[in-house]
């Protein structure tokens, strides 16, 4: 197995005198994570040497944060899954799933999940971590996720995709011609009453934002590009479904079969800056097979 994750700094006059404490503070490493550090295997050295988070840092100083090694998820089995790989460093991954493998195992799908895959490929490159998801799929919708390759990389992701800077454009398949070549669905969004897993319009849901822009027209359906101000469960699928256009193949909210089985949406592009090295990241991935097809019978 590799070494437990690290990081490290080199310290200039601009931190000389403070608290190492103060000093990963700044570096956004949370309490909870120097908690685990302290009394799960980590370490904190300065020039190689380990001190307490009360050290005086001094110009120069190399200070390496070892963080304690990661268990695999508990029920998460690791499985020998091919992934298609955009991009990997010691950071983050970011891959384009196909439609109908799951984000997470859940009850009817135990198996053959992202997470799965994820749990597999770390066991044969030798990484201790788990699965840490940042951008979620539904089952069937297909396209780019971005993951983090450890706990520490997840929390500064989740702050940044809090705060707008993870921004992920979608492409969809909608029945019917939209009236306006553009728009916003500014609707809130809630748990149907009578289901576990179906969303719906409702006053007393939670504020949801979605921009949307036609591509191009075709007989029975308008290719749309999507992107969301808010990350609400199945979002593009209930604001299509609301507006009076559900997508192709998504029978839970009103779509219809005859062109595809699985809702035809695809997040074709993310864009988020680098935790570490402050790079601005853009990846995109080209619709799969079943939709591409799609549009060429209609042509």
């Amino acid at each position: 197995m590799k070494p437990n994750f690290e990081l490290q700094w080199s310290i200039n006059e601009d931190h000389k005198g403070r608290m190492i404490k103060e000093f990963l503070k700044e570096k956004e490493i949370s309490r909870i994570a120097l908690t685990d550090i302290k009394f799960k295997g980590g370490k904190i050295l300065v020039n190689n040497m380990e001190v307490n988070v009360r050290y005086l840092l001094k110009v120069d100083d190399i200070v390496t944060v070892i963080f304690p090694p990661e268990k695999p998820s508990e029920g998460v089995i690791g499985e020998k899954i091919k992934l298609e790989i955009l991009f990997e460093d010691p950071f983050i991954l970011v891959v384009n799933k196909p439609a109908g493998m799951s984000t997470i195992p859940s009850r009817e799908h135990p198996n053959g999940s992202l997470a799965n895959a994820l749990v597999g490929y770390y066991e044969e490159i030798g990484i201790r971590a788990t699965s840490h998801i940042v951008t979620r799929l539904d089952r069937d919708t297909s396209g780019i996720v971005l993951i983090a390759k450890h706990r520490h990389v997840h929390h500064l992701l989740s702050k940044q995709q809090q705060s707008g800077h993870v921004k992920r454009t979608y492409e969809a398949f909608a029945q019917g011609s939209l009236k306006l070549e553009m728009g916003a669905i500014e609707e809130p969004i809630g748990r149907k009453t009578d289901s576990i897993i179906e969303r719906e319009v409702r006053n007393d849901g939670q504020y949801a934002c979605t921009h949307y822009k036609v591509l191009k027209r075709y007989k029975d359906f308008t290719h749309v590009e999507l992107q969301l101000e808010t990350g609400r469960t199945h979002q593009i699928r209930v604001h299509m479904s609301f507006i009076g256009h559900p997508l192709l193949g998504d029978d839970l909210y009103g779509g219809n079969l005859i062109l595809i089985e699985r809702q035809a949406l695809h997040c074709k592009k993310i864009h988020f800056i680098h935790p570490f090295n402050g790079e601005e990241m853009t990846f995109t991935a080209p619709l799969p097979l079943d939709m591409d097809e799609i549009i060429k019978a209609a042509l």
